[in-house]
């Protein structure tokens, strides 16, 4: 656990201060000798909450490192949210003609599970002043969003529409020259935000549906390929 100034930490200081008056007016402790033990206090209650900080990234843009860390956290919740969803699908889908649903799911989970690292790997790459991806880079996400839209239909076709129109605002600021990295961190944060959605309607449905039914399966069926779906869009955005 490394030192941290106890100054950058208003809840341990807090807490070294009533200590201390507790200790010098309660216990009736001498202050000579409360004073260094409120500062010990003080000292390892900043170490902790120093502990439980992300690491930093030294992206030089505060913004930017705000924006990347919360989509990390957010896809470290969705991983931890497959992995519940996973043994609840192993633990009920049980029956042999429920494999393949339960593959499907099992696919799912394993999906979300890598994103944690995916994101680690991107907030690296995005480190200095240039631009995440360059406007061909940008163009080439767009023609492969556009090439899957004419291959889908209904809500995943839907999804799509609004990634490629996300995609098409990032060229425009590409071509004016601005930093396109926080674009493409929103539009990332996004689709793992309406991933979550996805995964919840999935894990509810699951626990309530007659799963002998087949129509209830093919709905669970609809709902993983829709997960996966924005798994692939994640992908192609943290993507060279």
């Amino acid at each position: 656990m490394k030192l941290a100034n106890p100054l950058y930490y208003p809840l341990p200081i807090l807490v070294g201060a009533i200590s201390l008056v507790v200790g010098v007016r309660v216990a009736q402790f001498p202050s000579g000798v409360m004073l260094p033990v409120a500062a010990v206090i003080a000292t390892i209650g900043a170490m902790v909450r120093k502990a439980q900080e992300p690491d930093p990234l030294g992206l030089e843009n505060a913004e930017l490192e705000k924006q990347v860390q919360a989509v990390r956290q957010q896809a470290k919740t969705l991983a931890e949210r497959a992995d519940t969803l996973r043994a609840e699908a192993t633990r009920l889908l049980s029956n042999a003609d429920q494999m393949d649903l339960l593959v499907a799911v099992q696919f799912a989970c394993d999906r979300a599970d890598e994103l944690p690292t995916k994101l680690d790997q991107l907030a690296q790459r995005l480190k200095g002043s240039d631009s995440l991806l360059s406007l061909s880079q940008l163009q080439q996400q767009l023609q492969e969003v556009k090439t899957k839209q004419k291959a889908s239909s209904g809500i995943i076709r839907e999804h799509l529409t609004k990634l490629a129109n996300s995609l098409q605002q990032n060229i425009e600021l590409a071509q004016q020259g601005q930093d396109t990295r926080q674009a493409q961190v929103v539009s990332l944060s996004t689709l793992i935000l309406d991933a979550a959605g996805v995964l919840q309607a999935l894990q509810n449905k699951l626990r309530t549906v007659d799963l002998t039914d087949a129509q209830a399966t093919g709905e669970l069926r609809s709902l993983s390929d829709e997960f996966n779906s924005f798994q692939e869009n994640v992908d192609l955005l943290v993507s060279r």
